[in-house]
């Protein structure tokens, strides 16, 4: 008998609803070379957080335009950024490289 099993985004955004999974995430994402790996993970975090209905409104952005800068061509303004992350809970920061 198979079983049933749900699609990896909904698992993914299951945990991502953690502040912690996410902080992890997307410091994991943001150490690709590739930038569009982090965009493509704040993406999940934004859709993960509430949608990108609810975080375009928190971070005051229209929705086509969060669509726009979190899209694999995406290049989003820092400005973008600090404005998504803070709609999801997060924030940016430096640390010492090892």
């Amino acid at each position: 008998m198979a079983t049933k099993t749900k699609p990896y985004t909904e698992l993914l955004h299951a945990q991502l609803q953690e502040p912690e999974n996410a902080i992890e995430y997307l410091r994991a994402c943001l150490a690709d070379p590739d930038p569009r790996v982090f965009l493509m993970a704040l993406r999940d975090v934004a859709e993960a957080r509430g949608g990108f209905t609810e975080v375009s409104r928190r971070a005051k952005v229209s929705r086509e335009s969060l669509y726009k800068a979190l899209s694999r061509n995406g290049n989003p303004s820092m400005k973008s950024l600090h404005a998504v992350l803070g709609a999801v809970g997060l924030r940016l920061s430096v640390e010492k490289a090892a």
